[in-house]
């Protein structure tokens, strides 16, 4: 039987077809390229602002979680329901355009590895230590604003307590190992937004979702409850510092420039090369 698609097919419903296909990774490749070349070219001053309002942003992540924590009951299912919360903060820095660092370990990196060379990685790393230290001031300021107000009731402080405690446990190995996939996933969801279009808020949700109920340790979302915890003496610095920061902030990292970036790169080059 001989196919009979493309004689049946009218212009129009080609057209139709051609849009309601899936891009190819070589079309989400340049998309997440071109912004990439145009978070570059933005200034120091427009980026700080940005990373400011998405560590403010990112600090509902911790707020959210706790309200529903103390909300729920006492019960193993608890915490399936409470890191919901999670995804607040991630909702807020997506949907409103705001520089968050680990979305950095994708985005510019393909220019990187696109250009291959030094001024571009000079450039990047300019961006990242902007966003990362405007992400982080950004926390600060949440996590002293909840440590020195009384802005929720007790049972709330209680949840607060417990999730800043919950998140400076474990040695520096485990938390860079459990980092690294933190950084896979968030990248990851980077890369798929393009394609998302109205499904923007579900992918979101599901893999933020997914980072916070498997307690993967992701460095702006986990710095609000890391400052809390120093304010409010449940962690000391130096702990906080090696059983958080740096495991965490090297795992996103490697996490998100090695297993996302540098695999899906090689992927549009190999696909290239075939053509």
């Amino acid at each position: 039987m001989n196919d009979k698609t493309d004689i049946d097919l009218s212009a129009s419903e080609r057209q139709d077809a051609h849009r309601r296909s899936a891009p190819g990774v070589a079309v989400v490749y340049e998309a997440i390229r071109q912004e990439a070349e145009t978070e570059l070219s933005r200034p120091n001053h427009a980026l700080f602002w940005s990373g400011l309002a998405a560590g403010l942003s990112m600090g509902f992540s911790f707020l959210a979680e706790a309200l529903l924590q103390s909300a729920l009951p006492d019960a193993s299912w608890q915490s399936l329901v409470s890191k919901f919360g999670y995804a607040v903060g991630f909702l807020f820095v997506i949907l409103g355009r705001q520089q968050l660092f680990t979305e950095n370990t994708l985005v510019p990196v393909l220019q990187v590895l696109h250009k291959k060379t030094l001024a571009t990685v000079v450039n990047t790393a300019r961006l990242w230590v902007v966003v990362l230290g405007a992400n982080l001031v950004g926390t600060l300021i949440f996590a002293f604003a909840f440590s020195v107000g009384s802005i929720v009731d007790t049972q709330q402080f209680a949840a607060l307590d417990a999730i800043a405690r919950e998140a400076m446990q474990g040695g520096f190995g485990n938390t860079l190992l459990r980092a690294i996939f933190a950084g896979w996933l968030i990248a990851l969801m980077v890369w798929l937004l393009p394609v998302a279009e109205t499904g923007r808020v579900t992918v979101v949700i599901i893999i933020t979702y997914l980072v916070g109920i498997a307690g993967f340790p992701h460095i702006i979302a986990g710095s609000t409850e890391m400052f809390y915890a120093v304010m409010n003496q449940l962690s000391s610095p130096g702990e906080a510092l090696l059983q958080f920061f740096l495991p965490t902030l090297i795992g996103n990292t490697i996490g998100g420039v090695a297993l996302v970036a540098a695999i899906n790169y090689a992927q549009v080059h190999a696909r290239n090369n075939d053509e």
